[in-house]
């Protein structure tokens, strides 16, 4: 079980660390600080999930489709509005955030579920 939590906790600094550098390279998005990612790869971890409860594996990004794509970006486009402190996107923003972390998720899993 500690492994696992570990695991977890790493999974989690990845996905910020990549939504920092996101919002560093992209137009369209602001991330602020490690803290204001961590947070915001919590709250896209658990929006993720709970789309995906509702609708199904068929909207995940890893299934690599254009309605996982499409997901992913709805998703990081609505974090900013439940961590306004911490992260702003627009929907260019979040549409490029998806493509560019859809592919550096490919090389660096930071699967969360």
């Amino acid at each position: 079980m500690s492994g696992s939590i570990i695991g977890t906790i790493v999974r989690f600094i990845v996905s910020a660390l990549v939504l920092m550098l996101v919002g560093w390279l992209l137009p369209g998005i602001t991330v602020s600080g490690f803290t204001g990612a961590l947070l915001a790869a919590v709250v896209i971890a658990v929006l993720g999930y709970i789309v995906e409860a509702i609708l199904g594996d068929n909207v995940s990004p890893q299934s690599r489709g254009i309605v996982g794509f499409i997901t992913a970006a709805a998703v990081i486009y609505l974090a900013q509005f439940i961590v306004p402190n911490y992260l702003s996107v627009n929907i260019l923003g979040a549409l490029l955030s998806a493509l560019v972390i859809g592919v550096i998720d490919a090389f660096v899993p930071t699967e969360l579920r």
